[in-house]
């Protein structure tokens, strides 16, 4: 069975983050030493590799949605998807993409394996399907930045439900991704990083779509991480989620709040990313929506800080 669809939109726009170096100030407002230049890289990094595995399970929930007929639940543009017959109790789905997303911010190559058991259907509750990402490569248009990602995920219904519903009365969407991705960026550094993400989705005013991320791995000595592994400087990092970053369809889907420490503990550094700043590099208030984030970063007896902007 092959079916092809050129539709609209997605159901969630993911934001395309192009994160940029800011120039050093002086005093606590800047890294003159670049003790933070590792600390700034991995923050890029996450993010963008968070946003490409994001646009693949976004396409992977829609499919096993049935692409109900909601304005915010089409197919995925520009791709493919073909299924396999049934071996013992699994069917196989292969999503290949070959183009942009519906709203042309990112090119995808590539393709999405999802493993399926027989009649068990996403809506119930700990729905549970295999994801393998192959040679999965996403490019942000308007920066020409890349990722390419493979790994295998497991991806977990939590509450039940489809993400549609909740404009029929539901509540909130769990899902639960665990797992491993390697992630190769455009210098060719390739690194493999463990995944434990909590996506929960909820509806704010005017029936928009909110987003809030929390992390259940543990490692170490070290709980409620998002991810861990080794960063570009082959350095071994811990990412915690100590304040539930909140995505806000409104906001393009950017981070608007939320707290996060990464953790080098073997080179004694370490830096909390705080989302929610305007150009200003003040809190966002009221329905204000952020265009930068700051990084309070440690290295031994230095520290600082620094605003970065979110594109």
């Amino acid at each position: 069975m092959k079916t092809t669809r050129s539709f609209i939109f997605p159901f969630l726009l993911i934001a395309a983050f192009g994160f940029f170096l800011s120039s050093c100030k002086k005093d606590r407002q800047g890294d003159p030493s670049g003790d933070s230049a590792s600390m700034q890289q991995l923050s890029k990094d996450e993010i963008q590799m968070e946003m490409a595995s994001d646009e693949a399970l976004n396409d992977v929930e829609v499919m096993l949605s049935g692409g109900s007929t909601k304005s915010t639940t089409f197919w995925p543009c520009n791709a493919t998807i073909d299924s396999t017959g049934v071996v013992n109790d699994t069917i196989t789905f292969y999503i290949t993409y070959a183009g942009k997303n519906c709203s042309e911010t990112l090119e995808r190559y590539g393709q999405v394996e999802v493993k399926k058991r027989v009649g068990e259907h996403w809506v119930q509750q700990g729905a549970t399907v295999i994801v393998k990402l192959i040679n999965f490569r996403v490019t942000v248009v308007f920066t020409g930045k890349s990722v390419t990602l493979n790994g295998t995920k497991t991806f977990k219904n939590v509450s039940g439900g489809h993400i549609w519903q909740l404009w029929m009365g539901v509540n909130s969407i769990v899902h639960r991704v665990s797992g491993w991705v390697q992630a190769t960026f455009d210098d060719n550094t390739t690194r493999i990083w463990n995944v434990a993400r909590q996506r929960t989705f909820t509806l704010e005013a005017h029936q928009k779509l909110v987003m809030t991320i929390d992390g259940f791995g543990t490692a170490d000595e070290y709980s409620n991480l998002v991810i861990w592994g080794t960063n570009r400087a082959g350095e071994n990092f811990y990412t915690q989620i100590t304040q539930s970053v909140v995505h806000k369809q409104r906001c393009h889907m950017d981070p608007c709040s939320g707290v996060k420490i990464h953790q080098i503990p073997a080179m004694e550094k370490s830096a909390t990313i705080t989302f929610g700043f305007n150009d200003n590099n003040e809190p966002i208030q009221g329905d204000e929506c952020p265009t930068r984030f700051r990084i309070d970063w440690v290295k031994g007896s230095h520290s600082g800080t620094i605003y970065l902007p979110l594109h």
